[in-house]
């Protein structure tokens, strides 16, 4: 099957296997590595954390706008430790420290590399985007296409390049 004519996105596996229970969401887009963090404390709430790729802004609240209590202006919170940590895992430590735009040697912790200060985002963008990918998982497997995914890359599988 080519690839116009396929109706689900080849998903790129993590460079390691990660725990989707505290970071089930984590991307890097609109200029930032964002996501979705569970709470330590309270199984409904989720934080909503990102860092800025060239400002190294941090911002992080919970999806309604509650502002975390552990972020002290450049002092990042352990939430934003946690999406760190497990975008090393998806993307690969390279990858996410060009993104960020931080050079730190291979012993340092990219946390160490920013240059971070607080800068609020509104969580709601963020958070209404993972919600839209948990509604694709609960839809039926199927080979038709699927309209509201046309638009989404694919990497070809290597015989189809």
């Amino acid at each position: 099957m080519s690839v116009e004519t396929r109706s689900t996105a080849v998903v790129i596996p993590p460079v390691q296997p990660r725990k989707l229970a505290k970071v089930p969401f984590v991307e890097l887009t609109d200029g930032r590595l964002q996501g979705v963090v569970s709470s330590g404390s309270d199984i409904e709430r989720v934080y909503v954390s990102s860092i800025g790729a060239s400002t190294h802004g941090l911002s992080c609240s919970t999806n309604n706008n509650r502002p975390c209590g552990g972020l002290r202006g450049a002092f990042p919170c352990k939430h934003l430790q946690a999406l760190l940590d497990e975008a090393e895992l998806q993307y690969g430590r390279e990858r996410v420290a060009r993104y960020l735009r931080i050079e730190v040697d291979e012993h340092t912790s990219l946390l160490h590399g920013l240059k971070a200060h607080h800068e609020p985002t509104p969580a709601a963008t963020v958070f209404s985007g993972f919600l839209r990918h948990l509604a694709y998982l609960e839809l039926p497997g199927s080979d038709e296409p699927i309209p509201e995914l046309h638009w989404f890359p694919s990497v070809a599988p290597a015989g189809e390049r």
